[in-house]
């Protein structure tokens, strides 16, 4: 027979005053752990676990917070005591989150250093699992009019033509352009190739009048800028 010790703490166990929703609003949303937050969008467990427990175990599964970013809701529905409605609402949180954040970034962001471009394209770029190949769009004031990704895969000289990149330039009335693309490895240490593309990129730029700034490499929270390491 199952004693009090066997089962597990409940919600409803958690004194009223610790309970994420009552710290919510009490202390602010800020105040809340992860597990806290996931445990409010979900709303319930189960019969035989607590809606902490169960946000607990989809912090364990994803391992890294910015992983659960890019779930689906198959991957997430297969996790016990997730069903289809719980896995909608966190995506549609997850979803929001990214809006806003685009919003805010997008409100004619400036760049006056690599590090501007970084954190501007990190959040989004850091988890991806294949390389992608973004261009950024800067007007004559260095603030960013345009986003765009050129290509998806791995990147070599023939796939990366300047043509691509200069023809959405021109298109923007760019006056000048950053381009960046991601290491899904970690690591953002620039390749043979990755110097090779920077170089013909830079040499179409000086012809076709639209400078680029940089070219920067976006690993595991971490970035390397080609123009800082001086191979631009």
């Amino acid at each position: 027979m199952a004693t009090n010790m066997d089962l597990p703490m409940m919600i409803r166990d958690v004194h009223v005053d610790d309970r994420p929703r009552e710290r919510l609003k009490r202390q602010g949303a800020e105040s809340l752990s992860n597990q806290e937050l996931i445990a409010i969008l979900l709303r319930t467990g189960t019969k035989k676990e607590s809606v902490l427990h169960l946000s607990n175990r989809i912090l364990t599964h994803f391992e890294k917070l910015h992983e659960l970013k890019n779930a689906t809701i198959e991957e997430i529905t297969a996790i016990k005591g997730i069903g289809e409605a719980k896995a909608i609402q966190l995506l549609a949180s997850i979803e929001l989150g990214k809006r806003l954040h685009k919003q805010r970034t997008d409100e004619r962001y400036t760049i006056r250093s690599p590090k501007d471009a970084a954190n501007y394209l990190m959040p989004d770029m850091t988890s991806l699992l294949q390389e992608n190949f973004v261009t950024l769009f800067l007007n004559v004031k260095n603030q960013i009019i345009h986003q765009q990704t050129i290509f998806i895969g791995s990147l070599n000289a023939s796939i990366v033509h300047p043509r691509e990149v200069f023809r959405e330039a021109v298109k923007r009335s760019a006056a000048s352009i950053i381009c960046a693309h991601n290491h899904p490895s970690g690591n953002p240490a620039p390749s043979p190739e990755d110097i090779d593309v920077t170089k013909r990129l830079q040499e179409a730029g000086l012809i076709m009048g639209i400078e680029l700034l940089d070219h920067v490499i976006i690993g595991d929270h971490q970035f390397i800028s080609l123009k800082e390491k001086g191979y631009m």
